[in-house]
């Protein structure tokens, strides 16, 4: 599919070119303002990819797989931070660094792109509110509550529920993100977590890389009943393109083995469920998390970050307008933050 210059910014909810880059590239971040096609890369992300995306605004994800655990998780996500530290200095004409809503609007209308911080899983703080603070101080403003592994506070979507959702001490942990300004993050969690946390909260709440349950009903996506519930928190859906949350035929051969031809997936079944939560939340809850970096295998038109464009172009094809579109790509996920800056503001002083 043919590359479309991008019409419309994106701010996007998850990336994950730092661990990308620890697999891969031993954590140099030299090289990346040269454009690989995705065959040759090993990686999707790159500057000149970015900017034909038309990605304005990243929240670059600072994941920690949960093998690590302990101290030993809080030092392999400093490195993450890190990386991306090292990454914005080395590209200071293409990168700024970005806390708030008002840093993402100063760095688009310098035409650069904004990069924000999200930790990926409640088990790097270690089960510490200290070392949660340390992380806001460092410049993160979500965490989600869990990877894939349950936590000692809250349940996973594909792992043995264990709280029921959350425990006292999740609710603990939502309450210190809300006063601190860290937005609480639902991707990953359980249903029963999501339900949880939407009851505790006093802030809007994001997902920040899911796709919708009425369409394929994986445990990593969200059900209808939440996504009207997020429309009353005026949260968002950041929705993602990882091929077996977005299909239910991707997501049965690859629960077989990966065996036999593998279903194809395209922008349009991504479409779908863009559509699906604007109807079920409203157009003022849905954005784009599109995980690159995180899946090596993502949908035809969708293989790396230049391809946005395309996405907004089948949208734009089903009669979507470019001030829908604003709101999906950027506008909604940047009202999000904005409602949790006086908090992170309070907090950092």
């Amino acid at each position: 599919m043919t590359v479309r210059s991008p019409k419309f910014a994106v701010i996007d909810g998850h990336n994950d070119l730092a661990w990308a880059c620890r697999e891969h590239r031993h954590y140099s971040v030299a090289g990346l303002d040269v454009e690989y096609d995705s065959e040759r890369s090993q990686v999707q992300t790159d500057v000149p990819r970015l900017r034909l995306g038309g990605v304005q605004g990243q929240f670059w994800s600072v994941w920690v797989h949960s093998d690590f655990t302990g101290a030993d998780s809080v030092q392999a996500t400093l490195e993450q931070i890190d990386f991306i530290d090292r990454l914005i200095a080395a590209y200071p004409d293409d990168f700024e660094r970005a806390v708030t809503a008002d840093d993402v609007q100063r760095a688009q209308h310098a035409g650069k792109i904004a990069s924000l911080l999200g930790v990926e899983g409640g088990n790097q703080m270690n089960n510490s509110l200290a070392v949660l603070r340390e992380y806001a101080r460092l410049g993160v403003r979500y965490m989600t509550l869990t990877w894939n592994s349950t936590t000692d506070w809250a349940d996973a979507a594909v792992d043995v529920a264990t709280h029921n959702g959350l425990n006292d001490r999740g609710r603990a942990v939502i309450a210190e993100m809300n006063r601190i300004g860290m937005m609480v993050d639902l991707s990953h969690v359980s249903a029963a977590t999501m339900q949880d946390a939407l009851d505790a909260t006093t802030l809007p709440i994001l997902f920040s890389h899911s796709s919708c349950f009425a369409l394929n009903p994986h445990p990593r996506n969200v059900p209808d009943a939440i996504l009207t519930q997020l429309a009353a928190n005026d949260g968002v859906q950041m929705i993602t393109f990882v091929p077996a949350f977005v299909s239910a035929d991707y997501r049965n051969w690859e629960d077989h083995g990966s065996v036999g031809e593998k279903p194809q997936v395209t922008v349009a079944h991504v479409a779908d469920h863009v559509e699906h939560a604007r109807n079920v939340a409203g157009i003022d809850h849905i954005g784009l998390g599109g995980d690159f970096d995180g899946c090596p295998d993502m949908p035809v038109g969708l293989a790396d970050v230049s391809k946005y464009p395309n996405l907004f172009a089948e949208l734009e094809r089903r009669g979507w307008s470019d001030a829908d579109l604003t709101k999906l790509g950027s506008q909604n996920v940047l009202r999000v933050l904005r409602a949790n800056d006086p908090a992170y503001r309070a907090f950092v002083g």
